[in-house]
């Protein structure tokens, strides 16, 4: 009798595990995931619409989900708060822009302190992803604040002159004033023109009051903000494309998920990239369409004027390299990582900035 007793409890016991099982694994976690650009902006819109959906379809099957919060456009944080609001825990995931932490992300800017690199946003988008995993100050500066680097590089396609009047060479810059973002102004230095600085908000306003002749911009902007209304001679000058950031999450968050949602969520990263960078190639192409239905006049600088401009400049990355040496960071190694990818790739470079 004592034995059946023990048997029907075993039995029940069994049955119950089995019945809870599933609803043991059916985890929930909630995530809020932060831009502070509104979803207008390509890798808002893919991170909504590409990364979020990627991740529930591998999560599908699994008996985890993730319940997500979007917050974006400044609900939650400004553009170049996105780090600070992740930091905080007030969210959990997002597209941080390093472009906007020039200080606290220094060597993620790299593409920036050497200009005239490769326009393929697959080759450096990808190669400043890569190379995280290979320089190990590269993923320490995210994770001094917390941060695991995820990927998905973004950022911005080849940049490109806008002016008010021609330029075949940079003799016809001399005395010109011309606009410029943040480091791209260094990309002026030795070029005869005035670097101006200013932002997406004010150059077509400051081209047309005289404040500048001409803005250093990348094409998608350019045609959204109407530019060639005011700047009609677009020239490729070939400075090539930016990587500006990536998607990154609260590490301690990250690190207490499950294997299966942490697999989840690389996966969709990299549907991201994917996706972002197939749509950047199709809004580049529709911005020149707009141009030139506005009457743009688009031309390309010579091989010959742009290796010209190019060695005209003073030592950006040498010194944007030393500068990040003396914090103790690997500003050299980075720099030189990067030219030596790019030319392993096949780009052909009118200035290497290698390092000695």
């Amino acid at each position: 009798m004592e034995f059946l007793t023990l048997l029907r409890r075993g039995v029940a016991a069994s049955a119950v595990a089995v019945a809870l099982a599933p609803a043991a694994r059916a985890d929930s976690f909630d995530a809020t995931v932060v831009a502070g650009h509104p979803p207008v902006f390509l890798w808002v819109k893919t991170l909504s619409e590409t990364f979020i959906p990627a991740v529930n379809a591998a999560l599908d099957g699994s008996g985890h989900s993730i319940e997500w919060m979007e917050a974006y456009g400044g609900t939650l944080a400004k553009v170049g708060g996105e780090l600070e609001a992740i930091e905080d825990g007030l969210a959990q995931i997002g597209i941080v822009s390093s472009l906007f932490e020039p200080s606290l992300l220094s060597l993620q800017n790299v593409t920036y302190a050497t200009p005239f690199g490769s326009p393929d946003v697959d080759i450096v988008f990808g190669t400043v992803d890569g190379m995280h995993n290979e320089i190990a100050d590269m993923r320490g500066l995210w994770e001094s604040h917390g941060m695991e680097y995820l990927g998905g590089g973004f950022g911005l396609e080849d940049y490109l002159l806008m002016t008010d009047f021609p330029v075949d060479s940079i003799a016809d810059l001399q005395g010109r004033k011309i606009n410029a973002p943040g480091p791209a102004v260094n990309w002026l230095k030795g070029t005869g023109a005035v670097g101006v600085s200013g932002n997406l908000t004010t150059y077509y306003n400051d081209i047309q009051t005289g404040v500048a002749e001409g803005v250093i911009v990348f094409p998608t902007a350019a045609a959204a903000a109407k530019l060639f209304e005011v700047a009609p001679y677009v020239t490729r000058t070939g400075f090539g494309a930016q990587y500006a950031g990536a998607i990154v999450a609260k590490k301690s968050w990250f690190d207490a998920l499950p294997a299966e949602v942490r697999q989840a969520i690389r996966a969709g990263v990299e549907d991201f990239a994917l996706a972002y960078r197939a749509g950047l190639e199709q809004r580049v192409v529709g911005a020149f369409a707009a141009m030139e239905a506005g009457d743009a006049k688009i031309g390309t600088l010579s091989p010959e004027a742009r290796a010209q401009w190019a060695q005209a400049l003073p030592d950006i990355a040498g010194d944007w390299a030393r500068a990040q040496d003396e914090q103790g960071l690997a500003g050299t190694e980075v720099v030189n990582t990067y030219m030596q990818k790019l030319k392993d790739a096949g780009v052909v470079l009118p200035r290497d900035w290698t390092v000695e």
